[in-house]
């Protein structure tokens, strides 16, 4: 009896290890369909006007890890990254600061009046541009919590499409990152708020966790981060072209694909 038992409980534990391997196989076909289904679709971006902005930078360097990661850095690094996928997918792209700097005035008054002046001129930036979206890239933090993480996607509340770049991002994130589960929230910003097109704030993950504050420092993961983001993107554009919409311009892709640089940017 005890060795029938015992030799049931081999098949079980073959049967389980069988069942994960499948699901983890079934994953990584499923991530590398979605991945050849992304660069299938990037034409969705050719000749869109995108503002990236790197959160905070100047006066105002942001918030600041355990082991002194700056949030101005961080930002600024993966906001290049995914300026560069973006430019590689025929999209114009606009950065509101490409160095430690911030767009107010430096006699403009008191900290948080400048503060107001430069979240206003980077708003003003894709709205006189007449841009298709705006992707403002920050980090959070939580000090009374060490252990929250997590990447988290914001929109506007009342605005049907920033919610649904959110949520293309936000999904993104989720499925290619694995360490966050969390999902699109709407919450009031200036930015968002004032913002004449879709807009999103990336939150790419809490710099008040260690863990995630030694992620986001480093250059691969950056690249990811801007990867996924650049992911949601082109899902969010493929789903709103239509024929008429310019989208679909065979002619002005292959213009835009023609003038880039030739880097080559993979899935992570």
């Amino acid at each position: 009896m005890l060795r029938v038992i015992r030799v049931r409980f081999s098949y079980l534990c073959l049967f389980v290890v069988i069942l994960v391997l499948g699901y983890f196989s079934l994953r990584v076909i499923y991530d590398h369909m979605e991945n050849r289904r992304v660069a299938a679709l990037s034409w969705s971006l050719a000749n869109k006007v995108i503002v990236v902005d790197p959160g905070h930078g100047g006066i105002d360097p942001g918030s600041k890890g355990p082991t002194g990661a700056i949030e101005e850095d961080i930002t600024l690094e993966v906001a290049r990254k995914l300026a560069t996928v973006l430019s590689q997918a025929g999209a114009i792209v606009l950065m509101t600061r490409e160095s430690d700097m911030d767009l107010s005035d430096a006699e403009g008054g008191s900290l948080l009046a400048r503060k107001r002046q430069d979240l206003s001129r980077r708003v003003a930036l894709a709205n006189e541009h007449e841009a298709d979206a705006f992707i403002s890239v920050h980090v959070n933090s939580f000090k009374s919590g060490p252990l929250e993480h997590g990447a988290q996607t914001f929109y506007q509340p009342g605005s049907e499409e920033g919610k649904k770049l959110a949520t293309s991002i936000q999904s993104e994130l989720v499925r290619m990152l694995r360490n966050t589960n969390r999902k699109a929230k709407a919450v009031d910003y200036y930015t968002t708020r004032n913002a004449k097109m879709p807009a999103v704030i990336v939150e790419i993950g809490f710099i008040s966790n260690a863990k995630e504050e030694k992620l986001m420092g480093d250059v691969d993961y950056q690249g990811k981060l801007a990867y996924v983001i650049y992911s949601g993107m082109v899902k969010y554009f493929a789903e709103h072209a239509t024929p008429t919409s310019g989208a679909v311009d065979k002619e002005k892709a292959m213009e835009t694909f023609m003038h880039n640089k030739g880097e080559t940017y993979n899935a992570p």
